[in-house]
C-alpha cells in the first residue's frame, strides 16, 4: 500500500465477501481471545484496501464511536495496527501491515509475551524454591520449563527470518520429515 492512498479509496459500504469475513473473524475471535468488535475491526483493516478512520470503521461495521477506539486501542496493544496520517487530514486512519508474514510474527511474538514469558518465569521461581521431596514435580516442571525455552528460542528465529524464508521453510512440509529420517539413518548406521 503506498503512502498517496486518499481518503477517497475507502468503501461507503462492504462488499458481500468481505462482510462475510468480517462476520467470520468476529466469530472467530471469541475463540481466538479476543472480543467479537475487536475480531471484525481487524479483519475489515485486513480486507479494505484502504486505510480507514475511527468515524469510517464505525460507519462501515455500525459500531459506536467508543467500541471501534476500545477496540482499536486493543489491537494497538498487540502492534496489530499501523497508524497513518494523511496529508491535510488531522484524524487518525489505521491499517494492517501488507505482508501476512509480518501479521503471523506479531501474533505468534504477542502470545508469547502474553502466555508463554509469565508461564517460564513462574516455572522458574518454582525450580529455584522447589523442595527436593517433590522429585516427580520438579522433573515435569523441568521438562515443561526446557520446552517453553525451546519454543521461546524458535519464536526468536523465526522472527529473523525474511517473509520469504518462512515461506519456503512452511512449505517444506513433509520434506522436513525425510530429512529427519535421512539424519536418523546416518545416526544409526554409523552408531
Amino acid at each position: 500500500m503506498s503512502d498517496t492512498t486518499t481518503i477517497s479509496a475507502a468503501p461507503e459500504q462492504l462488499s458481500p465477501l468481505t462482510h462475510a469475513l468480517v462476520l467470520h473473524f468476529g466469530e472467530m475471535g471469541n475463540r481466538w481471545g479476543i472480543n467479537r468488535t475487536v475480531g471484525q475491526i481487524y479483519a475489515l483493516l485486513v480486507f479494505v484496501e484502504a486505510p480507514l478512520n475511527a468515524e469510517q470503521i464505525s460507519s462501515l461495521l455500525s459500531f459506536s464511536r467508543s467500541n471501534v477506539s476500545m477496540g482499536l486501542k486493543e489491537l494497538a496493544s498487540w502492534d496489530l495496527v499501523i497508524m497513518k496520517h494523511l496529508p491535510g487530514d488531522r484524524r487518525d486512519y489505521f491499517t494492517v501491515p501488507e505482508d501476512v508474514w509480518e501479521i503471523a510474527k506479531t501474533l505468534i511474538l504477542q502470545r508469547r509475551k502474553r502466555e508463554l514469558e509469565p508461564t517460564l518465569t513462574e516455572l522458574r521461581n518454582h525450580l529455584v524454591d522447589a523442595s527436593p521431596a517433590e522429585d516427580y514435580a520438579i522433573s515435569r516442571m523441568q521438562e515443561m520449563h526446557d520446552f517453553m525455552e525451546l519454543i521461546v528460542q524458535w519464536t526468536d528465529d523465526m522472527d529473523r527470518l525474511s517473509s520469504a524464508d518462512l515461506d519456503r521453510l512452511i512449505k517444506l512440509g513433509a520434506g522436513v520429515n525425510k530429512v529427519l529420517d535421512f539424519t536418523r539413518r546416518g545416526k544409526t548406521e554409523s552408531g
